[in-house]
């Protein structure tokens, strides 16, 4: 609730400093009131400085901010004025648009519309204005002297003109031929997002992408179009202004544009790299000639932990302990381990950009600085992320060079540790935090630990930096003819070091008188990409664009990995890692790693546009990786795909409700490598011991089967596609239905010793199906004078086979038993069958329990019997952790200068396994801790379990995880601003992120894991969910 408080605050303080018509909407005896009204009511006393401090900061700017820059709308009038230009701007219709950009070309004077469409500037005569607005044309007008000017906008119906990013290059919408999704940064989701996926959650219908928890360290997981290999990964190839990258490794304020290639005639020009699809990520840049602008974002934000789960309090524990429950005991005290770990999060983020440019030369500079402190203390987190790009043209522009560095740098303490929330939960609440000797309080047993002994008796320090640097060079020898060569290098590097002093338990418990490790990272990418590009049209309506390149990549990734234990005093932490004793005795470790791939590849595209109403585009990619065998390293990757422009043909193009309707089709083939570099060589290593010599010696010995046959795994994908738009693109989607078969699976197999050495090989066996449908629908319901209402849904549904597991060389039993429900039950969780989908949960089916407690399960031959007698083919499937459909829903709202958007999307079709109810809501339980509130309540409306029903894999844990969730709402309001020396632009805005979930599933949050094949799993150790409050700013200078 306190929380609450603040964002009513904030915005009462905002809202304090507005005119309206000419007075202020709040009289100073209400503003002093309504101050002294919330300091009896919140305690201000009880605020963290920090935190008192932001709020006296922002109610300070908001009363003081000069009202005067805002516009009276009743103060704009059409008069002749020396020296001053006054207009309106008009729809076609005659309707005034409100916050139209009035701007001098090549500067960066000028203002925007007021609520009548009128504008006002001064000391202009000469120049050429540049008029422009969302949904419009915009419209470049010589000013030659004029004083007064109507301008009238057309209605931009042409939004299929928009250019979209595709593999190594552009193209209008309305030549594209494969699935590709575009989303620019005016309509990116906004919500303060740990990294560029966050920016498109819910706007692409396909890409799901998932937060499971509010840890600062988590970053998004990405799935689109399904799971299509069983060992490599789901994740999508990410490029950043066309160099390979991570998604955390760019800041979302930098980003100006973001394209995602979905199917594979659109993946396959980057080979291996696209099976998984393709993120194309575009960053802001600064065009042609304009002064010096700055841009500043800010926003300052706090959360609360969205759920908690139902524990049993002090109060209830001790009621069992009264009533004798077994396990239950009394140390006297009263403690929410809980609550002794949380905190309330204040989060900061300072974003700022410098651009401009001349008639050659072109700038960019940003800065953003990110502090995020996390619901558990001791987890802050520090992001800077620095960015520089400079373009120059010379020799009338037949020459480009473009040279840019990024990427970040991060810091934070101790990582954190998964041991810290999950004994907090289940702690004795009894139990004080110190002793009478003031030693925390601690039990010789694993994983059941003082939470606050683990996060205060530890120290440490973990600093990365990504460096990224590229330079593209382009030629234009002649008109259509481009000649590009891209260079670039990206650089990790991370050090760790951790310290458990002499008070952890893992000296007071375990004896080790101190514990130090210290690890390094290093990563180093390099690529080099030649290429030539080619446009030209042709008389008769022939358009041609041919593209010819060569790639080259390498990889370097290096670490290293020691510790120590039995130090002399904990003053040393982790930086004298020589003063511990184990190392020396044998007993600690000490460890290093490097490890190197290179992959090539030649590739081609032609795309040809015949009238704007028949496209082609055809591709191929022959490509090498140093991870497979002499005789299996290229592989060949082609892509062909149609077009056909309905609405251009003479039966369609009178019809006048009809804006578009275009019909595609396309097939491609992409790669995948397995991610070990050294799968198809013999490698050695030093283990065991052998008699030689008259001695004993240390064995060089083989460490793995090598497979020389070893070779890509192959994605044949086909996609069937319509686009279309209805009465002006009012209405306007695209349906997609695809089909995808991956071949030659890269799995571990089990094989005979002797004649092999070791008895598993990593081998191409088996496939995979995925199908699905994809449907994108946008409207604009409503656009009048003074409101606009835009919405977009989107819906995607697939299904997934193992087709088979084996070959004619390799066989498996037909599946693999995969997962872990952790101690005390051991058992995994799903399987993973030939003829089955992906992501099923494998167990027992409980069915009823008995009149002792005890769980009745249903048997092999489906008959009844008790858990007791539990037999290996007693297990089935239990329900399947991958959601069959998404649906998202996006809303975007503007009333004069306020601006409202909504967020809203779902899952549906999906179980979640709930381990921590699996664990914790058990009677059972009670002797190793807390209990959840629920674990004597009546199972299957009959009785509780019997206290000696110990954990058990059933059924009744595996729930329907079906939600829909209001993920983001966002307020703006963006004041029109008089003619302004210095500000150009304002837009203040709050939102709130993860607002509310709508659920039948019983844990803390149904968004859970979706990658790998154990999905849908909520784990007793996850890092809590957050709902997030922020207020911001954006300004332009």
């Amino acid at each position: 609730m306190d929380h609450l408080y603040e964002f009513v605050y904030f915005l009462f303080a905002f809202l304090c400093s507005k005119e309206m018509s000419g007075r202020h909407l709040f009289s100073s005896k209400d503003i002093v009131d309504f101050k002294l009204e919330f300091m009896k009511n919140y305690q201000l006393k009880n605020l963290s400085k920090k935190r008192f401090f932001s709020m006296m900061m922002i109610s300070a700017l908001c009363t003081a901010f000069p009202s005067s820059i805002f516009a009276n709308v009743n103060e704009v009038q059409i008069t002749m004025q020396a020296a001053t230009l006054k207009g309106q701007v008009i729809t076609e219709s005659g309707e005034p648009v409100i916050g139209a950009s009035v701007m001098l070309k090549g500067t960066s004077n000028g203002t925007i519309t007021d609520l009548d469409g009128n504008f006002t500037l001064k000391g202009m005569s000469k120049g050429t204005l540049v008029i422009s607005f969302i949904g419009y044309i915009t419209q470049e007008i010589p000013l030659n002297g004029k004083t007064s000017l109507k301008v009238i906008l057309k209605e931009d119906t042409k939004t299929l003109d928009e250019v979209v990013v595709i593999g190594y290059g552009t193209q209008r919408k309305e030549e594209l031929t494969s699935s590709v999704m575009s989303v620019k940064a005016e309509n990116f989701v906004q919500v303060t997002t740990p990294d560029a996926a966050g920016l498109i959650k819910g706007k692409v219908a396909g890409l799901s992408v998932i937060n499971p928890d509010a840890n600062p360290l988590s970053t998004s997981e990405i799935v689109l179009r399904g799971s299509t290999t069983l060992k490599s990964g789901t994740s999508p190839l990410i490029l950043i202004d066309g160099v390979p990258g991570e998604l955390n490794s760019v800041s979302p304020n930098d980003i100006e544009q973001i394209d995602v290639l979905k199917d594979g005639s659109a993946a396959a020009i980057y080979g291996t790299r696209g099976t998984n699809g393709v993120i194309l990520i575009t960053t802001k840049t600064s065009k042609g000639e304009m002064k010096p602008t700055i841009e500043v974002n800010s926003y300052i934000s706090f959360q609360k932990i969205a759920k908690r789960l139902p524990m049993m309090s002090t109060e209830q524990y001790l009621e069992k302990v009264k009533e004798g429950y077994t396990g239950a005991t009394d140390y006297g005290s009263k403690t929410n381990w809980l609550d002794e770990i949380m905190q309330t999060p204040f989060n900061q983020t300072y974003s700022i950009n410098l651009r401009g440019g001349s008639k050659n030369t072109n700038y960019i500079a940003s800065f953003d600085y990110t502090s995020n402190e996390g619901l558990v203390k001791r987890s802050k987190v520090e992001t800077m992320f620095p960015r520089l790009n400079v373009t120059h043209r010379m020799f009338d522009d037949k020459l480009k060079i473009d040279a840019g560095l990024s990427g970040y740098q991060q810091s934070y303490g101790i990582p954190y540790n998964t041991n810290v929330y999950q004994s907090a939960l289940i702690y004795n609440p009894t139990q004080p935090i110190k002793d009478e000797n003031g030693k925390w309080t601690e039990v010789a047993r694993d994983l059941y630990y003082n939470p606050l002994a683990l996060l205060n008796e530890t120290q440490g320090k973990n600093d990365a930096t990504n460096l990224r640097m590229h330079t593209t060079i382009t030629v234009t020898p002649l008109e259509g003819l481009d000649i590009k060569w891209l260079l670039s290098r990206e650089v990790y590097n991370k050090f760790s070091g951790y310290y458990e002093t002499k008070n952890h338990r893992s000296t007071t418990i375990q004896n080790k008188n101190g514990y130090a490790s210290r690890e390094t990272h290093k990563n180093q990418a390099d690529m080099t990409e030649l290429t030539i590009q080619y446009n030209k049209v042709f008389k008769g309506g022939h358009s041609l664009n041919a593209l010819a390149g060569y790639s080259w990549n390498k990889n370097n990734n290096q670490e290293a990995f020691m510790d120590n234990y039995n130090f002399p005093t904990d003053d040393y932490s982790y930086n004298n890692m020589a003063a511990g004793t184990a190392l020396k005795e044998g007993k600690a470790t000490e460890k290093s790693y490097q490890e190197e791939y290179k992959l090539v590849g030649y590739f081609g595209r032609i795309n040809y546009n015949y009238q704007g109403r028949y496209y082609l585009s055809a591709s191929i990619r022959h490509e090498g990786s140093s991870k497979f065998g002499a005789d299996h390293k290229w592989g060949t990757f082609p892509a062909v795909s149609i077009g056909w422009n309905l609405k251009e043909e003479s039966f369609l193009k009178n019809v006048r409700f009809l804006s578009f309707l275009k019909l595609r089709a396309g097939y491609g083939i992409t790669g995948t490598i397995p991610g070990s570099p050294y799968l198809s060589l013999n490698t050695l290593d030093l283990g065991g011991y052998g008699y030689y010599g008259g001695q004993w010696t240390t064995l060089l010995r083989a460490s793995s089967n090598p497979n020389s046959d070893l070779r890509w795994e192959k994605k044949k994908e086909t996609n069937i596609g319509l686009d279309f738009a209805f009465f002006n693109d009012r209405i306007s989607g695209s349906i997609d239905w695809y089909n995808r078969d991956t071949d030659d699976l890269i799995w571990d197999y089990t094989v005979s010793v002797p004649p092999y050495v070791k008895n598993t090989i990593t081998a191409n066996a088996g496939s995979i199906r995925n199908r699905g449908l994809e449907v994108s629908l946008n409207f604009i319901p409503v656009k009048t004078k003074s409101f606009t209402w835009n919405t977009g849904i989107n819906f995607s549904t697939n299904s997934n086979e193992l087709v088979s597991l084996s070959n004619g060389k390799y066989s498996s039993s037909g599946y693999t038993d995969l997962g872990d429900t952790y101690a005390p039950i051991q058992q995994k969780t799903h399987r993973v069958q030939e003829g089955m989908a992906i992501g099923n949960f494998w167990g027992y089916k409980s069915i009823d329990i008995d009149e002792n407690g005890h769980w009745i399960i249903e048997g092999a031959d489906g008959k009844p019997k008790p858990i007791a007698e539990q037999q290996a083919d007693n297990k089935q499937v239990l329900g399947n952790g991958l959601p069959k459909w998404y649906l998202n829903w996006n809303n975007s709202l503007r009333y004069k200068q306020f601006d409202l958007s909504i967020t809203m999307r779902g899952a549906f079709g999906f179980q979640i396994l709930n381990m921590p109810e699996m664990n914790y809501a058990a009677p059972v339980s009670l002797g190793l801790g807390n209990v959840m509130e629920k674990a004597f309540d009546n199972v299957y409306g009959k009785r509780p379990l019997a206290a000696d029903q110990e954990l058990q894999y059933v059924s009744y844990y595996v729930q329907d995880g079906d939600y829909w969730k209001i993920d983001n709402l966002t307020i703006g309001y963006t004041p029109v601003i008089k003619e302004n020396k210095w500000i150009k632009g304002v837009r203040i805005y709050g939102s709130i992120s993860n607002l509310a979930t709508i659920t039948k599933y019983s844990g803390i949050d149904p968004e859970v894991n979706v990658t790998g094949l154990t999905p849908g799993v909520d784990n007793m150790y996850r890092y809590p969910s957050a709902r997030t409050f922020s207020i911001g700013v954006n300004l332009n200078f």
